[in-house]
């Protein structure tokens, strides 16, 4: 899913369009605008120029020159960003403000809360977009991946799909899905123990998105966590490199077809660990990627197969 797809397109004033309605005042010829002037494009009359100021709104308040240009259109607000905050205790210079004036804007913030949302749907919304940004802010997701796991809640919510499943485990399940779209090595787990829902909901919730929305998802492969469990154990390149190998090598013989791809990058890892002459454990291999001791000694018989 592309970020560009987060945003609606409209009309491009850069481009050069002809204006059929006018003509030119001097000489009657053809009129064309763009984004900077109206020009004749017979005698090079201009008409008009300036018409579109694209530039911030600098403006200077104090001796510090404070700007203020506005916060950019962002999918991870319910109003695309567009709602006004009602400041608490001091006003815009930072200075206290009376008590009648507190009292003044507890009564606006309170209308402005009663009156947020026009619907239902609205207010679902925004309480969707917030657990988004949640899991995103716990499991350190890029804007990018969250302002498209944010679209993808919309999407979802456009199509329905919230109907009979808790706003928790299709927030849960759109961060999941835009972590397999960009290809990021995280686990249902992972995000499930950030949720305040059980992994099978938020297994069976993703399940619904890829089959109603059609998500570009790539099939995540153990090489992609290799460097994440290496990080995890604090092992040395030499290990991290080897089973990165392994598992490059495994998945083009195609072992890894069904496999679990976590437990099999700790297999990868507990086996370069052993011929670069490092004790790992396999309870460790097994703990940080989350899976069995016997799925980490079945991945590694696999492995020695492989390399026999």
């Amino acid at each position: 899913m592309a970020t560009r797809d987060i945003y609606e397109s409209g009309f491009d004033e850069d481009v050069r369009t002809e204006s059929s309605a006018n003509q030119c005042p001097e000489c009657d010829g053809r009129v064309t605008t763009n984004a900077v002037e109206t020009v004749c494009e017979d005698c090079g009359l201009v008409i008009d120029e300036q018409r579109i100021d694209h530039g911030p709104e600098w403006r200077a308040y104090d001796d510090e020159e404070r700007e203020r240009t506005g916060a950019p259109l962002t999918a991870a607000r319910h109003d695309r960003g567009l709602s006004t905050e009602i400041g608490r205790g001091t006003d815009a210079k930072g200075n206290e403000i009376s008590g009648q004036k507190r009292r003044r804007l507890a009564r606006m913030r309170r209308e402005q809360t009663r009156g947020r949302w026009r619907s239902k749907a609205e207010r679902n919304l925004a309480h969707g977009l917030g657990e988004v940004r949640r899991l995103a802010s716990a499991l350190e997701l890029s804007d990018s991946v969250r302002d498209q796991a944010c679209q993808l809640f919309r999407s979802a919510q456009n199509e329905d799909l919230l109907r009979g499943r808790s706003i928790e485990a299709i927030a849960a399940a759109s961060v999941y899905g835009a972590c397999r779209c960009n290809g990021l090595s995280r686990l249902v787990d992972d995000v499930s123990e950030m949720a305040r829902v059980a992994e099978s909901r938020v297994t069976n919730a993703y399940k619904t998105l890829n089959e109603e929305l059609g998500l570009p998802a790539e099939p995540v492969s153990p090489s992609m966590f290799v460097p994440r469990l290496a990080s995890d154990l604090e092992c040395p390149d030499e290990i991290r490199q080897r089973a990165r190998t392994l598992a490059e090598q495994a998945e083009e013989s195609g072992v890894t077809t069904g496999v679990h791809p976590a437990g099999f990058a700790a297999a990868c890892l507990y086996k370069a660990g052993r011929e670069e002459g490092r004790w790992l454990t396999q309870s460790e291999a097994a703990d940080v990627a989350n899976a069995s001791k016997a799925t980490v000694r079945a991945h590694r018989d696999t492995l020695e197969e492989q390399v026999a």
